[in-house]
C-alpha cells in the first residue's frame, strides 16, 4: 500500500510500474557506499538493476539524498553514492528522523529499505545477506535492527541467508520468536552467504517463484503485520569453501575485538578484511550472489502479481 509521505520521493519508472501493477523490486543502497570499492560498487549496483529488468521487473534502488526519501534512484544519484562512498551515513531504522530534518544523506540498510519500500507500496526486496544475532551477543546485545524490521514490516525480503560472520543459530531462534518465516529456495537448510550450506535448518521450502509468490499472497492475506525471509544459496559455481571463509572470518573477527570494532562499524569492518583474506574471491562470491537474488525476486515479484 503506497503511503504518501511528503518527505518520500518515487521515481517516475517506479511509480508508473506501480500504477499500472507491474512488479517492483527494491534494493539498498549500503551496498554501494558501504559494501564495495569504487568504481566496482557502482558497476554491481547497475548490473543488480539490469539483471532485475531482464527478469520482468523494474528495479528501484533505496537510499536518503538530501534528506528525501528516495524509491529508485539515477544513474547519476548512483554514481554518488558510490563515489562518496563510506563518508555517507550508514542509515538504520533509529536515524531516519535526524537525517531527514538535517537534510542529509544516508545508505540504506536491510531495514531502512523495508520502510521505504512499504511506504512507497513495494513488497519484495533483494538483497546479499541480512543481518542477525552477532556472536557474543549474550554479552554485547549486539543484535541486527534488521531482525525486529522483518518481524513488523509486511516485505518479502530474498538473500542469500544470514552472512556467516553471525550467530546463525540464535539469529534461527531470533526469527522464529518474531514469528517471521524463514523460506529455502531449493533447499532444507539455511545457506550462509558466502557458502550453500550452515548445518541450520530453514522453516519450510519452496521449489518455484510460484510457491514463494504463494505463501507471501496468504501471508498479507492473514493480515500479518510482518515480512517474510527467503534464503537463496549462492550459485554451487560461485560458493567458496567452508574452511576458507570460516578461517577468514575468525581471523577477522579477533582483528576486530583487538581494534574495538563495534556496533554499526562491525559488518563493514569485517566484510572488507574477509575480502583482503580471501584474496578478492569473496567479493566476486558476493557480487554473484546479489545477482542471483535480484534474478528470483524478480520473478517472484511478477508471480505475486500473475
Amino acid at each position: 500500500m503506497n503511503m504518501i509521505n511528503e518527505y518520500l520521493d518515487i521515481a517516475p519508472e517506479v511509480q508508473q510500474a506501480l500504477a499500472e501493477g507491474k512488479p517492483v523490486v527494491a534494493l539498498e543502497s549500503t551496498i554501494i557506499s558501504h559494501g564495495m570499492p569504487y568504481p566496482k560498487n557502482v558497476e554491481t549496483a547497475l548490473l543488480v538493476e539490469q539483471t532485475i529488468r531482464d527478469n520482468g521487473a523494474v528495479p528501484a534502488t533505496i537510499a536518503v539524498l538530501g534528506g528525501r526519501l528516495k524509491a529508485g534512484l539515477s544513474r547519476d544519484e548512483i554514481e554518488y553514492l558510490g563515489k562518496t562512498g563510506r563518508k555517507v551515513a550508514k542509515a538504520s531504522r533509529r536515524d531516519l528522523p535526524v537525517l531527514v530534518a538535517r537534510g542529509a544523506d544516508g545508505a540504506t540498510t536491510v531495514t531502512t529499505t523495508m520502510i521505504i519500500a512499504h511506504m512507497a507500496g513495494i513488497n519484495i526486496f533483494a538483497t546479499g545477506g541480512i543481518g542477525g544475532v552477532h556472536r557474543g551477543a549474550e554479552t554485547t546485545m549486539d543484535i541486527s535492527a534488521d531482525l525486529e524490521e522483518l518481524a513488523q514490516t509486511p516485505v518479502m525480503v530474498v538473500c542469500a541467508g544470514a552472512k556467516s560472520i553471525l550467530d546463525l543459530g540464535l539469529t534461527l531462534e531470533y526469527l522464529e520468536t518474531k514469528g517471521v518465516p524463514v523460506i529455502g529456495y531449493g533447499t532444507d537448510e539455511l545457506p550462509a552467504f558466502y557458502t550453500r550450506r550452515s548445518g541450520f535448518g530453514v522453516d519450510y521450502r519452496a521449489d518455484s517463484p510460484e510457491e514463494l509468490a504463494s505463501f507471501f499472497s496468504a501471508q498479507r492475506k492473514l493480515g500479518y503485520k510482518g515480512g517474510m525471509l527467503v534464503t537463496n544459496p549462492i550459485p554451487e559455481q560461485y560458493a567458496m569453501p567452508k574452511d576458507v571463509i570460516d578461517a577468514a572470518i575468525e581471523q577477522a573477527l579477533r582483528e576486530a575485538q583487538e581494534q574495538g570494532v563495534h556496533g554499526k562499524e562491525t559488518t563493514p569492518f569485517l566484510l572488507a578484511r574477509v575480502v583482503e583474506l580471501t584474496g578478492g574471491e569473496s567479493l566476486e562470491s558476493n557480487i554473484q550472489l546479489v545477482l542471483n537474488n535480484a534474478r528470483l525476486a524478480a520473478r517472484t515479484a511478477a508471480a505475486i502479481l500473475a
